[in-house]
C-alpha cells in the first residue's frame, strides 16, 4: 500500500472533486492533508472523521507571514489544544517569490516551531531558496520530528537534514526525465528516512506530468524510488508505511 505524506486535497483546485479523489485512493493506506489556511483545515476535519487513513497538518505558510497576527496563532493553538491536527505544517521559509520580509517569515516560523515543541507535534517543512536560514532555525529550535517536504536539496544538505534525524519526502520530480538532484537523493537517502508524497494538485509525476495531480499518483513516486534503489516495490512500500507511522508514534 502507498503513502501520500503531503497532499492539498482541500485546496480549491481539488476540493470540488474530493469524492472522486478519495475514491481513486484505494491503493493508499495513509495520506496527510496539508492545510495552509483555516478554510482548508475546516474542510479536512470531516474527511478525516469519515476515513481513518487521513491525517491533518495545518500551519501558516511562509508566503503569508505578513498577514499573520496574534489572532492567527490563537486559532491554530485552539486546533492543537483540541487534538484536531496531527502535524504542524507546512511551515518554513520561502525566498523564491519575495525575499523582502525574511525577518517576518523567520518570526512566524520560529513561533510555530515552538508551538509544535510544546504539543510534541511533528513539523512539515517548506524550504525554498532559503536553505541556510531554514536549517539554522531548525537546528536551534526544533525538538520534534521533522519532515522535509518535496526535498530538492543537494547531497550535502541531505546529510545535514539526516543529522537532525529528519524524514526526507520525495514527490513527482523524482520521476521527471530531466531529474538529477531528486534522483541522487532517492539513491543516497537511507530507506528508513524516506517518505513519498504528491504535493497534489501540483507536480504530477511521469507518465502523467502536466495533469492535475492527486494522491493516487503517489504510486509512481514509490515505483521510481524502488527502481533507483534496485529494490522490490513491496519492500519499499512497507518501509515507507513504517516510516510514516513512526512520525505519529
Amino acid at each position: 500500500m502507498y503513502i501520500d505524506s503531503h497532499c492539498h486535497i482541500t485546496c480549491d483546485d481539488l476540493y470540488n472533486r474530493k469524492e472522486e479523489v478519495i475514491q481513486n485512493m484505494q491503493e493508499l493506506s495513509g495520506a496527510m492533508i496539508m492545510c495552509t489556511n483555516q478554510e482548508e483545515f475546516l474542510r479536512a476535519l470531516p474527511i478525516k472523521e469519515k476515513d481513518a487513513r487521513f491525517k491533518i497538518a495545518w500551519g501558516w505558510f511562509p508566503g503569508d507571514a505578513k498577514e499573520i497576527s496574534e489572532n492567527h496563532y490563537q486559532i491554530l493553538q485552539a486546533a492543537i489544544d483540541t487534538n484536531q491536527i496531527d502535524c504542524l505544517g507546512e511551515i518554513g521559509l520561502d525566498y523564491h517569490w519575495d525575499d523582502t520580509f525574511k525577518d517576518t517569515q523567520k518570526e512566524v516560523f520560529i513561533r510555530q516551531i515552538e508551538m509544535a515543541n510544546q504539543a510534541n507535534l511533528p513539523i512539515s517543512i517548506h524550504m525554498r531558496d532559503a536553505t541556510k536560514d531554514c536549517l539554522s532555525i531548525l537546528k536551534e529550535h526544533a525538538k520534534t520530528k521533522i519532515i522535509f517536504h518535496c526535498f530538492s536539496g543537494s547531497l550535502e544538505i541531505l546529510r545535514q537534514c539526516l543529522e537532525m534525524d529528519s524524514f526526507i519526502s520525495l514527490a513527482g520530480p523524482v520521476t521527471f526525465k530531466n531529474a538529477r538532484k531528486a534522483v541522487n537523493i532517492a539513491k543516497e537517502c537511507p530507506l528508513d528516512r524516506l517518505l513519498t508524497e504528491t504535493d497534489s494538485p501540483y507536480m504530477c509525476p511521469e507518465p502523467f506530468r502536466g495533469h492535475q495531480n492527486e494522491p493516487m499518483y503517489v504510486q509512481y513516486v514509490a515505483k521510481k524510488i524502488a527502481e533507483l534503489k534496485g529494490m522490490d516495490l513491496a519492500e519499499v512500500c512497507k518501509q515507507i508505511e513504517t516510516n510514516y507511522a513512526s512520525i505519529f508514534a
